[in-house]
């Protein structure tokens, strides 16, 4: 029986397990959604949104509606079977009431309302709740419509009947309260991202999204019949298909089920992305081991079964990975999670239904279509030629000491102190802002590597052209950490790898460079929170005896505002690039640990990250035009 056709149907407050009471959420919401920053205020719609998808997967709800209102208030509505309004059997007070003031109270801890749910377990409405200034509750069940009202996790009006009818669902209306979060201002892009995943997700399941806010009023719908094939297909759609086939897979059996879409592309990035319960599974788990075992065994039997691979050759998970995008979705009862995070699945069993689904699937697939199965082996055949062309490029650099970090580039002023976590590396742009850079420093925790030029866009090349890139070879060597196989993050030398580029499209193009670079082949870096850009000022303004730094043009003409009331002319420079600065210049504006600016460089999502790169970096130049026209209110052009 699949999934989708699970439970009894009885829905009721006898369903909703009590564990625990909902004190601690506003005292340490960090604890509950992550943080009190723009991540934790869109996990509140995450949240409301997970509850009505639990409806999906049950089979009771087919449309979920999201919409961020005039008022930056957001309702989620859905047409399930709308939450439970009896009396609790032993809270004394409707079900409804128990979901939305007592943590972990919910149909999701054995009380047989739902057999799979991702959100947080039951903590999700109740948590929205208590992080909210005011919340609404509708309900349409029973024929009646029902509506109880709360002010930041408490009750402020009983369960009353407004009104009847015939339809079934929920609908839930929340302020986020600006005392937890520093900006309660909700971004469409981000939530539309989301949005689209769980469409994707939960194949007929139909997501409307608007957002009637002054001046930016939108509105898109996300259905998808064909669920993650059509998520692969949309992964790729900026890549040139190796096969023309999505290879799609559904097996389910008692307690599980495993969903797999995957397709070949003529990229050299791999993009293997898991989900448990419609949760990313950003470290993997126990699901992409079973699936990568099989990956790499089945290939390498089929190869060998149809000749197209030598008895004696083989090829490595690497190879066969290499220019793959591919979903695993799992959905199952009991979840293990390791992490706060729910990062990394660790149900030992799902590696092995998961490995042997894989293997038997696969193979059908391969035989059935052996045209589209030679050109897959044959990718993965060139791919372990590079690697192997690679690892000699590797081998030679390394004896030539080029990658010893006894041996560090020439051009690298080091710090003295060899304590990589107060250590920072400046990436500069070009020799004349390097040495202004290496005047400026403290030499004691900065060290400066000037780059000459742009370096290769990695997003085209192997690894074995990579590592013939001087720029990149000094950037490999000076960090100490090396790079693929060979990547140790244990060894990094700095703690901040800072990119300091001109603040211009030239300055934009190279910072994109290193940061493909980094995603592409060092991933660790951008995850652990190690690379920065630095933030060079845009002016200088000198009047009278005072000198004033300003970073954008919205702050140099509040500056001249401010100005206008004392004496004397101003004397403006607009930076064209860092080489206008001198050593001291530099310290003060954008090097000083007490009056600099750096922006951390995160990767929210890898599935958007992925796409983002293979637009702007990769071979094809119409959707790369696509974004920029679409994104181009956002550049600040010095024309």
């Amino acid at each position: 029986m699949s999934l989708e056709e699970k439970t009894t149907g009885k829905y009721d407050a006898a369903q909703i397990q009590v564990l625990e009471g909902l004190e601690a959420v506003r005292k340490r919401p960090g604890m509950y959604i992550g943080s009190t920053g723009s991540r934790g205020l869109h996990h509140l719609v995450y949240e409301i949104v997970d509850n009505s998808v639990d409806e999906a997967l049950a089979g009771y709800c087919k449309t979920i509606k999201v919409t961020i209102c005039k008022d930056n208030s957001i309702i989620v509505e859905d047409d399930g079977r709308g939450m439970p309004v009896d009396k609790h059997p032993k809270m004394g007070i409707p079900a409804v009431e128990v979901i939305h003031t007592v943590l972990h109270a919910g149909g999701k801890f054995g009380g047989g309302g739902y057999k799979v749910s991702g959100g947080l377990h039951g903590v999700g409405a109740s948590v929205v709740n208590a992080l909210s200034t005011h919340m609404e509750v509708e309900i349409k069940r029973n024929g009646k419509i029902y509506r109880q009202c709360y002010e930041r996790g408490k009750t402020v009006t009983p369960l009353e009947i407004i009104g009847e009818s015939k339809k079934t669902g929920s609908k839930t209306s929340f302020w986020p309260d600006p005392e937890i979060f520093e900006t309660t201002v909700f971004d469409f892009d981000t939530l539309q991202h989301r949005l689209r995943e769980m469409a994707f997700l939960n194949k007929g399941i139909k997501i409307i999204f608007k957002d009637e806010r002054e001046g930016q009023k939108r509105n898109e719908t996300f259905h998808y019949e064909g669920g993650i094939r059509e998520f692969v297909k949309f992964q790729n759609q900026n890549k040139d298909a190796v096969h023309p086939d999505i290879i799609y897979f559904e097996v389910a059996k008692e307690n599980c089920e495993v969903e797999v879409a995957m397709q070949y592309t003529e990229n050299y990035n791999e993009l293997v992305m898991g989900y448990a319960n419609n949760i990313n599974t950003t470290d993997g788990g126990t699901h992409i081991v079973g699936f990568k075992s099989a990956l790499t065994r089945t290939l390498n039997d089929y190869g060998k079964k149809a000749k197209i691979l030598k008895e004696n050759d083989s090829l490595s998970g690497e190879d066969v990975r290499e220019g793959l995008t591919a979903i695993v979705s799992v959905k199952l009862e009991e979840p293990q999670f390791e992490g706060q995070t729910k990062a990394k699945l660790g149900n030992p069993d799902m590696r092995g239904f998961v490995e042997t689904t894989t293997n038997e699937n696969l193979t059908a697939f391969l035989e059935e279509n052996p045209a589209q199965a030679k050109v897959i082996i044959e990718k993965c055949i060139k791919a372990a030629r590079a690697r192997e062309a690679a690892r000699k490029a590797r081998d030679l650099t390394r004896r030539k000491g080029a990658l010893d970090s006894f041996s560090l580039p020439g051009k690298l002023a080091d710090c003295s102190d060899k304590d990589p976590s107060v250590c920072e590396i400046f990436l500069v742009e070009g020799d004349s802002a390097g040495g202004s850079a290496k005047d400026g420093r403290d030499r004691k925790r900065q060290a400066i590597l000037p780059l000459r030029g742009k370096i290769l866009n990695v997003e085209k090349a192997r690894l074995d052209k990579i590592l013939n890139s001087e720029e990149i070879k000094n950037m490999i060597t000076a960090f100490g950490c090396g790079i693929g196989d060979d990547f140790n993050i244990d060894k990094l030398r700095y703690h901040k790898i800072i990119i300091m580029t001109d603040a211009d499209v030239d300055g934009a193009h190279i910072r994109t460079l290193l940061l493909t670079f980094f995603y592409r082949y060092m991933t660790p870096l951008i995850e652990g929170g190690y690379v920065y850009a630095a933030q060079p000022p845009l002016y200088q303004v000198k009047k009278g005896k005072d000198v004033y730094y300003t970073y954008s043009e919205p702050e140099q003409a509040k500056l001249m505002e401010s100005l206008e009331g004392k004496p004397g002319k101003a004397d403006i420079q607009r930076y064209k690039g860092l080489g206008e600065m001198d050593a001291e210049q530099l310290w003060d504006t954008t090097m000083d640990y007490n009056h600099r600016t750096l922006i951390q460089i995160t990767i929210e999502d890898s599935a958007e990250a992925d796409q983002t790169f293979s637009t702007l970096m990769g071979d094809k130049v119409p959707p790369r035009k696509k974004f920029i026209e679409d994104h181009a209110h956002y550049a600040n052009l010095d024309i």
